[in-house]
């Protein structure tokens, strides 16, 4: 597959030859992907049919969860607990390591939450995750009417407790991640196209936020899953697949994709084959620079 090099460092971070191996198709539309570091193993959703799975080297994809609550964005905390976002319900549920399902936030002021889609975890163990109303439209969710007024984005102690709103001037925020230091938040909009990046404060909210890049380049796709590399470099994706930006907000290139693109994840040893969820298939190309360790 192809490459649209926009800066002559896209050869440095993603490499100037882009192979992409599809290692499953046939899905409604695939989304949430993470790497287990330890069991060596890729989680990921497909909303439409209601179920999670696994796929590793050696027994290629498998049914992890199911029904899986139109399972969307899932990560991992440092106790390498699995946390989900659910469109059916509108929850954002934690699975121990004995499997047993947790639900951590399902309302805010009295009304149900959107339809939580991604979800981060900061070093302290704090969880911010964003609220459009995607898992309220047919097909990716179930269509029933919205409770709130707003698409927000929240945060979450540790031990849940109810979620602080953060921020709730966006028309459908969709991807997060934090900077490497964690004092800024990166969160982008789905239905602006661009990605906006905040400060972090000392007791864990957001302020001064800013426009940070936008989106731009031919192709289906818009604004979700979206995360950095050791080095600072931010993907996205974006129009034609994911987009990558040097930690100066340059854009330094897009990974051209066959589908429309909706997240991805680095995995395996070296964390340098990033896995990528497009529409109906997964797949995973090879990177210079790897991503980074969840725990």
């Amino acid at each position: 597959m192809s490459a649209e090099i926009r800066d002559p460092r896209f050869g440095a971070v993603v490499g100037t030859t882009i192979e992409l191996q599809q290692l499953g198709t046939g899905y409604g539309f695939t989304e949430g992907p993470v790497w287990h570091p330890y069991e060596r193993h890729l989680i990921f959703s497909d909303m439409p049919g209601n179920v999670m799975r696994r796929w590793t080297a050696g027994g290629g994809v498998v049914t992890f969860r199911q029904p899986s609550d139109m399972a969307n964005g899932n990560t991992y905390d440092a106790e390498g607990r699995l946390l989900t976002c659910e469109h059916a319900t509108s929850r954002v549920t934690r699975t121990g390591l004995d499997g047993a399902i947790e639900v951590l936030a399902t309302h805010y002021d009295g009304h149900e939450l959107n339809s939580p889609n991604d979800i981060v975890v900061k070093s302290d163990g704090s969880i911010y995750f964003t609220d459009p109303g995607f898992g309220r439209m047919p097909y990716y969710g179930i269509e029933r009417p919205q409770e709130l007024g707003f698409q927000g984005v929240y945060r979450l102690a540790r031990d849940g407790g109810d979620p602080r709103l953060l921020v709730d001037d966006f028309g459908q925020p969709n991807g997060l991640c934090f900077s490497l230091d964690e004092r800024q938040l990166f969160i982008n909009d789905t239905a602006h196209g661009h990605i906006r990046v905040f400060d972090v404060t000392e007791d864990g909210g957001l302020a001064n936020g800013r426009l940070w890049a936008s989106l731009h380049g031919t192709g289906e796709g818009g604004a979700d899953g979206m995360k950095l590399d050791v080095a600072g470099n931010l993907y996205c994706c974006g129009p034609g697949g994911v987009h990558v930006y040097g930690p100066d907000a340059c854009s330094l290139g897009v990974i051209r994709t066959p589908e429309p693109v909706a997240n991805f994840t680095w995995g395996e040893d070296d964390l340098k084959s990033l896995f990528v969820t497009a529409s109906s298939s997964l797949y995973r190309l090879r990177t210079n620079t790897p991503g980074r360790k969840l725990f």
